[in-house]
């Protein structure tokens, strides 16, 4: 380049002048965008706002100076661009929301360990809660008592008192204790920055479910035929042979560690995001409340999945009254290949002492149950 008389720039003969793209700045070489175009502005900011804005918005501890001292040969924002782009297909827009508000909201919450023992007690003390109340107001509210299993016993005061004194028992027996030792060894969660994808999620819940199931299939087969493991464990949930709600816990130590065990391990052999464990848990317990509600609801689960593969409350109920039949707690395909498959009957619901597999098993299944 030489300057001319009128002292302006001009090319040396063979160099080639600068081309002027249209809708792109041109730089003066000190690295800022002195002459942009008329079309090149607003993409330009653009480009600012999301290199100095996207690392803010996706790590909420990352201060704005941090933010604006990331330079473009820093690639740490462009992975988190990426990040957003990944989190905003439409597979993970529902759930990438709600994770990302839960994190910046909550995060120390979610990361306690004590929070999956205080999402699984109060969920299941609402549920109860309702049920019961539903219980109590059945005698006097038709609309209510149409659609227990056995509208003519109502669950009394005494009832209640009697299975929720266990439940409060087990509680601070077994639960608070096991919570502290969680809170003191177990280490804080480490929370993934993105959601599981819907799909995922509904899978997770749906994988734990079935593999809760049969655990679970299996441990009630073998307390039922194993008479001494009967009589040590199982025998005081049967103590009421028409079951309701409170009765979803009414459960020996043993019975109760089991269950929690499964539910928490589950989800980690099937390496589940947290908040799919989360789900399943909340989603276990409501089932299990379910099956002892008493209750055949339109919007019951053994009603929403079809081809009779859900038990749901009647079958559980007639489990209560057969105690040689239907085992698994939610599905019924592990009872139709195990011959243990049985569909409720107006004998079974009438609350009358059904025909059992043989004498042996009546005297050890009816001994000392309730109505």
């Amino acid at each position: 380049m030489y300057r001319n008389a009128e002292g302006q720039d001009s090319p040396l003969r063979g160099e080639r002048a600068p081309q002027q793209t249209e809708g792109v700045p041109q730089s003066d070489g000190s690295g800022l965008n002195s002459r942009p175009s008329s079309g090149g502005a607003p993409s330009m900011i653009w480009v600012l706002l999301v290199k100095h804005s996207v690392p803010t918005l996706l790590d909420p501890d990352m201060s704005s100076s941090r933010a604006l001292r990331s330079t473009p040969d820093d690639p740490s924002w462009v992975l988190d661009l990426g990040n957003l782009t990944a989190a905003l297909l439409p597979e993970g827009l529902f759930l990438q929301p709600v994770w990302d508000h839960l994190q910046l909201h909550h995060q120390p919450l979610l990361r306690s360990p004590l929070f999956p023992v205080v999402l699984s007690v109060s969920t299941y003390f609402v549920l109860v809660g309702l049920y019961t109340g539903l219980d109590l107001l059945a005698p006097t509210w038709p609309c209510v008592n149409r659609y227990k299993l056995h509208p003519q016993r109502p669950v009394t005061s005494a009832h209640v008192c009697s299975t929720l004194g266990v439940t409060l028992y087990n509680h601070l027996v077994y639960i608070f204790p096991a919570a502290v030792a969680q809170w003191l060894w177990r280490p804080a969660t480490a929370l993934p920055r993105l959601a599981p994808t819907v799909w995922e999620f509904l899978l997770g819940i749906l994988g734990c479910t079935v593999v809760f199931d049969f655990q679970y299939y299996l441990w009630h087969l073998l307390h039922h035929r194993v008479p001494w493991l009967y009589r040590m464990f199982h025998a005081v949930h049967h103590q009421y042979s028409q079951p309701f709600s409170l009765v979803t816990q009414y459960l020996s130590g043993w019975e109760l560690f089991s269950v929690g065990f499964w539910a928490t391990v589950d989800p980690v052999l099937l390496r589940c995001h947290c908040l799919t464990a989360w789900g399943f848990m909340v989603f276990n317990i409501y089932v299990s409340t379910e099956d002892h509600c008493g209750y055949d609801f339109p919007w019951a689960m053994h009603r929403l999945v079809p081809f009779g593969l859900w038990g749901g409350a009647p079958k559980h109920d007639a489990h209560h009254q057969r105690p040689a039949t239907n085992f698994a707690p939610f599905f019924s395909h592990w009872d139709w290949l195990g011959g243990t498959n049985t569909s409720t009957t107006s004998s079974t619901l009438s609350g009358t002492t059904p025909t059992l597999s043989t004498e042996e098993e009546v005297k050890e299944e009816m001994k000392g149950r309730k109505d």
